[in-house]
C-alpha cells in the first residue's frame, strides 16, 4: 500500500508472475509537456500580454512575487490544460512545465501562485479594465485575421448567440431565467466568419445578468465590432446573423442605419402563421404523398406593430414526420434585407447553427461557465480568461489543418497534443523536455510544432 513514506502502489495481475509497482519517484516531470505549442502560439500572437496590458496593478512593488502577466498566463494556460479553478494552483505549484510556460526556471524557479493569490487577482479587476481587456482581445483577433487575409476579405459574417450559465451560489446578478428554467447568467458570444470559410472565430464574450433579454448589450457590441472591421477590411461586405431573441425594433433600426446585410430569425405569431397557411398546405400535400418530412420556402412583406415600415420575411413551411407520430407543422420565419431566393436566404441563416459547437467548446472544454465567484466583475474576468484560451486553441486548430488532428475539437486537441508526459532536464546551454518515444499522436505534435516555428533538430 502507498503511504506518506512509501509513494508507490503494487498490483498483482493474472498472467504476470512479477508484481507491478507504480512508484511516484520521478522528479521534474509533468503531464502537460505538449503545452509548449500553446506557449509558442502565445508568443507569436501576444494574447496573454494583450490581456495583462489592460489590467492595473495596485499592489506594492516591493511585495510582489508574481507579476501581473505571470498571473494571467497561469490562469490562461491552466484553463487550456484542463485546470478550471484557482484551487488547481496547489496541484500545479511545482510543475516544471507550467513554470516553464511562465518563463521561470523549471527546476529551481519560484513556485506558481497560490489559490489565494489568484482569487485576489481575479477580484481586483475593475469595470474599466474589463472593458479595455475585452476590446483588446477583439482587436487582436481582428488584427490576426487581417494579417492572415491581407485585408482582402470579401464578406465578413458576425454571429451573436446567447447561452445559459447556471449558478449554484450567491453570485451577484444571478437571476432566474424562465427560458432555461434555472438560476444563472446569460453570456453572449460573438464570432466572425470570413468569406466562405467553415470556421467561426470567437471575437467577444460578454457576461450578462441571468434575467437579461437576448438583445441586451447587442447593439453596443455590434457597433464596436463594425467600426473596427471597417477599418481593418474597408472593402468587405458585413453581414449579421442573429437568432429570434434579437428580433426587436431597436436592433432592426440599428442594422439598417449601419448599412449591413442582416438575417434575423423571428418568433412565430398569428399574423405570420396566417400568411404561411397556403405554403403550409402545399407542404402537407407533399409530405402526405412522400411519407417524409417536407419543406417549402416562400416570402412575404410584413410589418410588426412597432416597425416603421414593412420588411422582407422568409417563410419556411415544414411538415415534420416521425414514425408512429402524427405529422407536425413547423413554420419558421427569418427577417432579411438580402435579395437572394428564399431557400438561399434560409440556408444562409442556418449557418448560424454552428455557433452551438463554439459554445460547447467554451463550456465543456474551457470552463466558460465556471463563474463561481461572488462578484459579477470577477466572473466576467473569468469569462475573458476562457475566451483568451479559446483564441489560442482556434489558432492551434488552424495549424492542425492537413494533419491527423484537422477536425479535432478543443478537448480532443488537449488530450492528443497537450497531455504528454515529460521529464524536464536543464543544462547551462538549454532546457530539454524528454517526451515519450512512442505514441499515436507524437508525429502530429511534431508536425504542428514545426509549423508554429519550432526549429527542427
Amino acid at each position: 500500500m502507498a503511504t506518506a513514506c512509501i509513494p508507490q502502489v503494487t498490483f498483482e495481475f493474472h498472467g504476470l508472475r512479477q508484481p507491478v509497482v507504480a512508484r511516484f519517484d520521478q522528479p521534474h516531470a509533468s503531464s502537460d509537456g505538449g503545452a509548449l505549442v500553446l506557449k509558442a502560439l502565445d508568443d507569436q500572437l501576444g494574447v496573454t500580454e494583450r490581456l495583462a496590458r489592460s489590467l492595473r496593478d495596485s499592489r506594492q512593488p516591493g511585495k510582489i512575487n508574481h507579476e501581473r502577466l505571470e498571473l494571467v498566463r497561469q490562469r490562461v494556460y491552466g484553463l487550456a490544460c484542463g485546470y478550471a479553478d484557482c484551487h488547481d494552483a496547489a496541484r500545479l505549484a511545482q510543475d516544471p512545465v507550467h513554470k516553464l510556460l511562465l518563463g521561470r526556471d523549471p527546476l529551481t524557479g519560484l513556485d506558481l501562485a497560490s489559490q489565494a493569490t489568484l482569487s485576489r487577482f481575479e477580484n481586483a479587476v475593475g469595470r474599466q479594465e474589463l472593458y479595455l481587456a475585452a476590446v483588446g482581445l477583439a482587436d487582436l483577433v481582428i488584427e490576426q485575421h487581417r494579417a492572415r487575409l491581407r485585408g482582402r476579405a470579401r464578406r465578413i459574417t458576425i454571429d451573436l448567440d446567447p447561452t445559459d450559465d447556471p449558478t449554484h451560489g450567491q453570485q451577484e446578478f444571478s437571476f432566474f431565467n424562465g427560458h432555461y428554467d434555472s438560476w444563472g447568467y446569460l453570456p453572449v458570444v460573438a464570432t466572425l466568419t470570413f468569406n466562405a470559410e467553415p470556421t467561426q472565430y470567437a471575437v467577444a464574450a460578454l457576461l450578462r445578468p441571468g434575467n437579461s433579454p437576448a438583445k441586451a448589450g447587442a447593439i453596443s457590441l455590434l457597433r464596436r465590432l463594425l467600426a473596427r472591421l471597417r477599418v481593418a477590411f474597408p472593402r468587405a461586405r458585413l453581414r449579421i446573423r442573429l437568432d429570434g431573441g434579437f428580433a426587436s425594433p431597436e436592433v432592426f433600426a440599428f442594422l439598417e442605419a449601419a448599412g449591413v446585410e442582416y438575417v434575423v430569425a423571428m418568433a412565430s405569431n398569428g399574423r405570420l402563421v396566417k400568411r404561411s397557411r397556403r405554403l403550409m398546405g402545399r407542404a402537407r400535400v407533399l409530405s402526405k404523398a412522400s411519407g417524409q418530412t417536407e419543406h417549402l420556402y416562400g416570402e412575404t412583406r410584413y410589418a410588426a406593430r412597432k416597425w416603421p415600415h414593412k420588411r422582407r420575411v422568409i417563410i419556411k413551411a415544414e411538415v415534420v414526420r416521425h414514425p408512429g407520430r402524427d405529422p407536425k407543422n413547423n413554420p419558421r420565419f427569418v427577417v432579411t434585407n438580402l435579395a437572394d431566393a428564399p431557400e438561399r436566404v434560409y440556408a444562409i441563416y442556418c449557418g448560424q447553427g454552428d455557433m452551438e459547437n463554439r459554445l460547447k467548446e467554451l463550456h465543456h472544454a474551457l470552463a466558460l461557465d465556471r463563474t463561481s465567484g461572488h462578484r459579477f466583475l470577477a466572473n466576467q474576468f473569468r469569462v475573458l480568461l476562457s475566451f483568451a484560451a479559446y483564441i489560442l486553441f482556434q489558432t492551434l486548430q488552424a495549424h492542425a489543418q492537413g494533419t491527423a488532428c484537422a477536425d479535432a475539437q478543443v478537448s480532443t486537441l488537449r488530450e492528443r497534443l497537450l497531455k504528454l508526459a515529460a521529464w524536464v532536464e536543464r543544462s547551462v546551454r538549454r532546457i530539454v523536455l524528454h517526451l515519450p518515444a512512442q505514441g499515436g499522436w507524437l508525429p502530429t505534435w511534431r508536425q504542428i510544432a514545426l509549423r508554429i516555428a519550432a526549429a527542427p533538430a
